[in-house]
């Protein structure tokens, strides 16, 4: 009699029990399944690729999995059909977890690219779940699965009444980030749900966005691990530490995220808005959990945290209008012609694009500030609507004007200058 294997191994049943008979005609087999799996995707392809495809949309989903669900399910029923032929599949039993590990991977991958953006990052942490899955495939193959099994079991320790070992924690952190990506792929659908209710305000919708990410996360995380049998009491003593940590070390951190959730509910800053504070002005170009994006007019980006819009004065220069007044400062010299050059500065405002007309409470203004002592300063107020845009543009724009026009009408813009008086000599001193 034979001597048993020490271990179940597909391998070992593929090379002791298989003839060449039927080696090939599993192989026949398993190349039909695969030509029929690649003409079915070809058609679906092109089907895809009509134009007006209802389908069109989930084009790269409908690909990368399509034709490994295909081949499978194929491979499935070739396999009952050789079964009953020849009594032998031996080859198809480990083309099956190949083909299993195949979509498991195309199903990973699709997730984190859903949930995750672009990024080399995402790529390194796709082929650690590829590697990690192939791994276990050929664990599985070789039948080497259990005693790697038995193995991690063996390396266990207690903690209270519980018993933890190396296969359950393993168990736990793969379980809790399959929950994870699980509940980031349901926020990230709630998201782009929210983000099409065009009646609400932006800023509510951003909040419930990320209300619902980190709420989605703690039940994820508290359903995972009962799952597993692991008691959530076990935890208070980490959950204690963690609350002390919260409440000495990262208190700033904790005060960032309320102050971020704060921000989005009262609307006090909107995405868009200008606003300076601590000394930076720009323009809210994102509202994260812990801080706030201001983008200035030059391209630069600051990062503030969202403690100091809660702590310190805020100037948003469009919280309940769009629109910015802009002075312009010119000085002419005292024998100039103030109503000619109130006609021209007037001319130059209006000219531009930008400037509001057609507001009364909003036109442009020529004001006399003051009698200086190199010449008259006056003042050129203009309003506009799209901040946004530049006002260092704008103001470049109204000065090269009036220079030109200054120098067209002969309007002096005077240098520094003192006027000296000399008194007469004191002929009765000798």
């Amino acid at each position: 009699m034979a001597k048993a294997a020490p271990f179940d191994s597909l391998l070992t049943r593929l090379v002791e029990h298989s003839h060449n008979m039927a080696l090939l005609w599993q192989g026949a087999a398993l190349i039909a399944c695969l030509l029929l799996g690649w003409l079915a995707m070809h058609a679906l392809r092109r089907q895809l690729d009509r134009p007006g495809s209802p389908y069109a949309a989930a084009r790269d989903p409908l690909l990368r999995l399509g034709f490994p669900l295909v081949v499978l399910a194929l491979t499935a029923l070739a396999r009952t059909g050789v079964k009953l032929a020849i009594g032998e599949v031996h080859l198809l039993d480990v083309v099956f977890p190949l083909l299993w590990a195949w979509i498991l991977i195309r199903l990973v991958t699709l997730a984190l690219r859903y949930v995750f953006k672009p990024s080399p990052a995402l790529k390194a942490w796709e082929r650690l779940a590829s590697v990690l899955i192939w791994i276990i495939i050929a664990f599985h193959i070789t039948g080497l699965l259990p005693l790697a099994h038995h193995a991690l079991e063996a390396v266990s320790f207690d903690v209270g009444e519980s018993r933890f070992s190396l296969w359950l924690l393993l168990q736990a952190a793969l379980v809790i980030v399959f929950a994870i990506i699980l509940a980031l792929w349901l926020a990230q659908f709630l998201e782009a749900r929210l983000m099409r209710l065009e009646q609400m305000n932006l800023s509510t919708r951003l909040a419930l966005v990320k209300a619902s990410r980190t709420v989605l996360l703690i039940i994820a995380v508290l359903m995972a691990l009962p799952a597993l049998g692991i008691d959530l009491t076990v935890l208070s003593v980490f959950g204690g530490a963690l609350g002390v940590g919260v409440g000495l070390g990262l208190q700033k951190i904790a005060s960032n995220y309320i102050s971020g959730f704060i921000i989005l509910l009262d609307r006090s800053i909107r995405i868009g808005d200008l606003v300076t504070v601590d000394n930076k002005y720009g323009q809210v170009a994102g509202i994260n959990t812990r801080y706030t994006l201001l983008r200035s007019l030059d391209g630069t980006e600051s990062i503030v945290p969202n403690e100091l819009f809660i702590n310190q004065t805020v100037v948003n220069h469009s919280f309940t209008q769009p629109s910015v007044r802009i002075a312009i400062p010119v000085q002419v010299a005292y024998d100039a012609d103030l109503n000619q050059v109130r006609e021209l500065l007037m001319q130059i405002a209006l000219a531009h694009p930008r400037v509001i007309q057609d507001d009364e409470d909003k036109q442009a203004r020529v004001y006399l500030t003051a009698f200086a002592d190199s010449g008259i300063n006056l003042e050129l107020a203009v309003w506009v609507r799209d901040p946004s845009e530049g006002q260092m543009n704008l103001k470049s724009d109204l000065n090269w004007e009036i220079w030109r026009l200054f120098k067209e009408k002969g309007i002096e813009i005077p240098y520094p200058q003192r006027v000296v008086h000399l008194m007469p000599a004191d002929t009765t001193r000798t």
